[in-house]
C-alpha cells in the first residue's frame, strides 16, 4: 500500500513523464531495443523512475523535474545500435557517441536547460572521460548502469513498471496505447 507521499511523488513523475511523452520523436525510442528485451523507451522511463525513487529515499535535495526530464532523454538517440550498418558506423563507438547525439535531438525537440544537458552528455561517464558535474548527473549514470545489468540478464524486465507509475487502469491504457502506436 502506497503512503500519501509515495502517491504524491509518483504524481510528480506522472506529470513530467507525461510532457515529455506528448513528443512523438520520444516515443519512437520504442522501436529500439536497449539491453536484452528492453525497448530504449522503457530503459528510459526506468531510469527517470528509479532514478527520482533513489533521490527521494537519500532524501537529497535535487531538481526534480531536470532530474526526471534528463533522465528520460538520456538515451534519446533513435537509432539500432545493435545494427551491423547503423547511421553512426563510421563516427566511433556507440557507447561514447550516443550521448552527444541524444543532447542534438533532446535539443532539437525539447527545451533543456544545463543540469538536462550534463546528465545526457556525461551519463556513460568514464567511458565518456568527462565526469558529471550536477548530483542529478551522478545519480542517473549510476542508475543507468545498474538498470543496464538488469536488463541484459532480465528477459522479463519492467513488466510491472507501468503499474507503479500509473494508478488507474485507464492511464496504463492510454500510456500502453501511446507506445504501441510507435512500435
Amino acid at each position: 500500500m502506497k503512503t500519501k507521499k509515495q502517491k504524491v511523488e509518483d504524481l510528480v513523475f506522472k506529470t513530467y513523464l507525461e510532457e515529455v511523452m506528448q513528443n512523438k520523436k520520444f516515443l519512437k525510442m520504442n522501436r529500439y531495443i536497449q539491453h536484452g528485451n528492453t525497448s530504449c523507451l522503457l530503459h528510459s522511463i526506468a531510469v527517470a523512475y528509479f532514478s527520482y525513487r533513489v533521490s527521494k529515499m537519500l532524501k537529497l535535495n535535487v531538481h526534480e523535474e531536470e532530474l526526471i526530464r534528463g533522465a528520460l532523454l538520456h538515451d534519446f538517440y533513435l537509432y539500432d545500435w545493435h545494427a551491423k550498418y547503423k547511421p553512426t558506423r563510421d563516427l566511433g563507438f556507440h557507447g561514447r557517441i550516443h550521448p552527444k547525439i541524444a543532447l542534438f535531438n533532446a535539443r532539437k525537440n525539447f527545451k533543456i536547460n544545463h543540469i538536462e544537458e550534463d546528465i545526457i552528455v556525461k551519463h556513460m561517464f568514464p567511458l565518456t572521460f568527462y565526469p558529471p558535474k550536477y548530483k542529478e548527473s551522478v545519480i542517473v549514470s549510476i542508475v543507468d548502469k545498474i538498470c543496464s545489468i538488469y536488463e541484459t540478464f532480465s528477459k522479463t524486465a519492467y513488466q510491472n513498471i507501468l503499474t507503479r507509475v500509473v494508478s488507474t487502469k485507464k492511464e496504463r491504457r492510454v500510456i500502453a496505447r501511446r507506445i504501441n502506436l510507435y512500435n
